[in-house]
């Protein structure tokens, strides 16, 4: 970052020696008044403010860029050129909440060039409502072709606006158009993972489904919350009553639902019980889903489906590495292996006390619903 920046600064000082006067041409030569180290100039601009954008605007980040941008001003004399500095001064208003600065730089490289993509882009930022802004850019890409950057921005929209799977077309086909330009993957490639492990989302799910299922690990009242608004796996205990989490929790951990430990090297249950807030683990998340799908099919033989085979097995193994054949999730994690509500994330371990993300657990019960 510290070379990145280095680079900026000598190529602005550079630019800043670059002249004046409109496009001309003579004979077949085209004389252009921004010459390349301009151009790189304002590319690394381009550069530094998606990185922003991508990973988190930070206001050091903010203020150093910002410096660019004015040593760049009045330094061409080409409509163009500044009409896109004050597109790209836009967009970092908004990074800051100045909204209204940001449509004031708008309407400034508007009257320079009205057609410059910068400023397009900033113009479908400024608008707040989804539909309409997804209406700009797909107009846009009737009339400019499938330019990268504009899919980015269709991609970002998608995705804001829980179209996941749509949001992963978007973002690779930006990608691949905008191989040149790699860091937009390295900007909005987050996006475009978070949109992958979503992508089985329909878009009428719950909003407070879809910000469970965005996070990188869930509790167990994240796991009932989810459990309770995409399901109706828990009317044997609510009996459609709009109880509480706590209450569920306590329901739920009452009624083995819940192990009082995640632990599955231990072989005897602690005295003490978990909390609702506790992180939700693997081995715990398929002692919870095989106990529901025991539930689901009134066959509580499930529970000991495998442990009661294995108890008349002289020298019995367990089947997968890491899961000791005495331990108490044997049954939940072997059948949820089995009836593949869960996996082997490498194919031979299960890895049983590795957090589970929100988009995991979502997917692994919309399995069991189905």
């Amino acid at each position: 970052m510290k070379n990145t920046k280095m680079k900026i600064l000598f190529l602005l000082a550079v630019a800043s020696m670059a002249f004046f006067g409109c496009r001309t041409v003579r004979g077949d030569i085209v004389f252009d008044p921004v010459d390349h180290r301009a151009r790189e100039a304002l590319a690394a601009i381009e550069e530094t403010i998606i990185l922003l954008d991508g990973r988190g605007a930070n206001r050091e980040g903010i203020i150093n860029v910002r410096q660019q941008i004015a040593a760049l001003e009045g330094t061409v004399a080409d409509n163009d050129f500044q009409a896109k500095l004050a597109a790209w001064s836009g967009r970092l208003f908004l990074m800051e909440g100045r909204t209204s600065d940001a449509q004031r730089e708008f309407q400034r490289s508007q009257n320079l060039s009205p057609l410059n993509l910068p400023s397009q882009i900033l113009a479908f930022r400024l608008e707040r409502d989804l539909p309409r802004r997804l209406n700009m850019i797909d107009e846009r890409l009737l009339i400019e072709g499938p330019l990268g950057e504009i899919l980015t921005e269709r991609g970002r929209v998608l995705f804001d606006m829980n179209r996941f799977s749509e949001a992963v077309g978007a973002f690779d086909s930006a990608f691949i158009a905008l191989r040149e330009k790699p860091y937009y993957e390295e900007a909005y490639s987050q996006f475009r993972n978070k949109a992958w492990e979503l992508r089985d989302l329909v878009q009428d799910t719950g909003v407070r489904t879809v910000e469970i299922a965005r996070q990188g690990e869930i509790s167990w009242a994240n796991l009932i919350e989810i459990t309770r608004t995409e399901t109706d796996f828990l009317r044997f205990i609510t009996a459609g009553r709009d109880w509480p989490i706590e209450t569920i929790f306590s329901q739920l951990l009452a009624r083995a639902f819940i192990p009082a430990t995640q632990d599955t090297t231990l072989t005897t249950w602690p005295h003490s019980n978990p909390s609702s807030e506790e992180v939700v683990l693997r081995s715990g998340a398929a002692w919870f889903l095989w106990h529901l799908n025991a539930q689901k099919r009134s066959n509580r033989g499930l529970l000991t489906r495998y442990s009661s085979r294995f108890a008349t097995m002289p020298n019995a193994r367990s089947p997968i590495p890491d899961l000791d054949i005495w331990s108490p999730f044997l049954d939940s994690i072997l059948g949820c292996v089995e009836f593949e509500f869960m996996s082997l994330p490498d194919g031979r371990n299960f890895m049983p006390h590795e957090r589970v993300r929100g988009s995991d657990f979502l997917s692994m019960l919309l399995k069991l619903r189905s």
